[in-house]
């Protein structure tokens, strides 16, 4: 290996295979590779530096905000606008949407849990927008509905029986139908949320307390974060987004994304903003900075949580976060213009969107974790005439990481691993952030998240009781996943043999991450 890369080739072209290697490999190293290495060490540390002044600033922040108490929602006295709204008994008609696709395991714990909300019932509207496509599952969602339609609940089966626009055409058909033309608000639900009875109760004054409130927004709380290794670390990195980058947006008055779900609408928000549109898979991103840019103003609520269910199969997951990744990126490229020529709002504010949220947040990060780390660094050990400086290739990274961490202190022994992972991730979100900027193929595919509800609670007695088969496993092989852990392994192998600064360390346990993820030996595993 060593002479592969260091011994000199020999006069004229080799005939055999190996020494033909090493000629090319003299030939393009020192006119070629070191050059192109330096430019990609030069604009990943750019990045880091970038990702981190990002990151110490969200800290100092909620630092600040921990510190003096006062998050934005707190400055809203919630008892007594709920003893107002008691007294007054003014309620606002509410519209409850419930966009499903297939949701077979978790229909039932939606919409009862909806059907559960403390609110008059006169003056709430339940509606299930199902788009499913099985019509045995249809028959049963609707009669669902029409058991709690028998109980007194105002409540609307809606079918399309096509799936124009996704969710976001299920919402829009929504908010056309004649019975919404009442309703002040609008609460969104996924099919796996199940949101507390006084759910209502703790959003809806905010929105009468404030007639500038477009948006408030719950946080989520994982029924299932215990289910394996792969929903721990998943909770890891949600419990940053929720108590750190948006309380954060919401704190600064500056701008946050709506989360699809588990938040309130006032319906004039949404139509100022031009309604809901399906040109990109973040629907509720793209609504949200249009509603921002005509003025509307948002909140985080953190003390309000609604349950739902994190993806536990790998499958499941990436998907997810392919849509997560390709849609903010695809927006970036759709809106910045519009973005910048919004005279509405201040430009600072117009310039930390593009710049804070969308480029730092949603591209640079997702790249620098995967070329930095996983690309860069790793080729750096076997082209040691790139010098790479500790300060950006250990201590900035060490920092983010630890600042990420800690959101989820219970989680803070699975640090180490939950770095193995995300690195992992990166290789798709890079993927598709790249697929979001240049519209590439598979731009718009929208894979709805599976759901197991309660399935996975007679998991141990399937598992017992079922026998796999090979090609069940030669599906949930992953080649990407194993094509870089090859390489990073090799690496790893060169850096142990001639090395000097014990990098073998982490590229053997990193390549051992993604050799795991590659044979699909990550997250649940569901019998079929």
């Amino acid at each position: 290996m060593r002479n592969l890369f260091f011994e000199e080739p020999q006069d004229g072209i080799p005939g055999d295979s190996s020494s033909s290697v090493r000629y090319v490999w003299q030939s393009i190293r020192a006119p070629v590779i070191i050059p192109l290495l330096k430019l990609a060490v030069i604009l990943c540390s750019i990045m880091s530096v970038m990702l981190f002044i990002e990151r110490v600033g969200m800290a100092a922040v909620i630092f600040t905000v921990k510190v003096l108490g006062k998050k934005k929602y707190t400055k809203y006295k919630l008892d007594a606008m709920k003893q107002n709204l008691e007294r007054d008994k003014r309620y606002p008609m509410v519209l409850i949407q419930i966009p499903m696709y297939n949701e077979k395991e978790v229909y039932k714990l939606s919409i009862g849990a909806v059907c559960g909300l403390s609110w008059p019932s006169d003056r709430l509207v339940v509606q299930v927008l199902d788009d499913s496509t099985n019509p045995v599952l249809r028959e049963l969602v609707e009669l669902e509905c029409e058991k709690w339609r028998q109980k007194g609940v105002n409540i609307m089966y809606e079918n399309r029986r096509n799936r124009n626009g996704y969710k976001a055409g299920a919402l829009k058909e929504g908010l056309e139908k004649q019975y919404v033309e009442n309703c002040e608000f609008v609460t969104i639900f996924d099919a796996d949320f199940q949101p507390d009875a006084d759910f209502l109760c703790k959003t809806i004054p905010y929105m009468l307390e404030n007639p500038k409130l477009g948006l408030v927004q719950a946080r989520w709380k994982f029924v299932n974060s215990d289910e394996c290794m792969m929903t721990r670390l998943q909770e890891m990195s949600l419990d940053y987004h929720f108590s750190v980058e948006q309380e954060v947006g919401s704190s600064t008055y500056s701008f946050f994304g709506f989360n699809g779900t588990a938040g309130v609408w006032r319906i004039q928000a949404i139509k100022d903003a031009g309604g809901w549109k399906d040109r990109t898979t973040v629907e509720d991103m793209d609504l949200a900075v249009r509603a921002s840019l005509q003025g509307w103003e948002f909140v985080f609520v953190g003390d309000v949580t609604v349950k739902n269910e994190l993806p536990s199969t790998f499958k499941a997951y990436r998907f997810q976060q392919h849509r997560w990744s390709c849609g903010p990126a695809n927006l970036l490229k759709k809106m910045t213009k519009e973005i910048l020529c919004c005279r509405r709002v201040p430009l600072l504010k117009r310039l930390h969107l593009i710049y804070a949220f969308f480029f730092v947040r949603k591209i640079v990060a997702h790249w620098v974790t995967f070329f930095f780390y996983c690309i860069v660094i790793p080729a750096c050990v076997i082209v040691p005439e790139v010098n790479l400086k500790k300060m950006i290739a250990i201590y900035i990274p060490a920092t983010i990481t630890i600042l990420n961490a800690a959101s989820t202190p219970k989680s803070m022994h699975l640090l180490v691993l939950w770095i193995l992972f995300e690195n992992v991730m990166s290789l798709h979100r890079t993927k598709a952030a790249i697929i979001g900027l240049l519209e590439a193929n598979r731009v718009n595919e929208w894979v709805v998240t599976e759901k197991l509800g309660n399935v996975m609670k007679e998991r141990n007695n399937a598992r017992a009781s079922t026998k796999y088969l090979p090609f069940t496993y030669l599906n949930r092989i992953n080649l990407l996943e194993i094509i870089v852990g090859m390489y990073m392994l090799h690496c790893a192998i060169y850096d142990l043999l001639f090395g000097h600064d014990h990098f073998f360390v982490y590229l053997l346990l990193q390549a051992g991450a993604f050799f795991t993820m590659g044979f699909g030996l990550v997250g649940t595993i569901v019998p079929n």
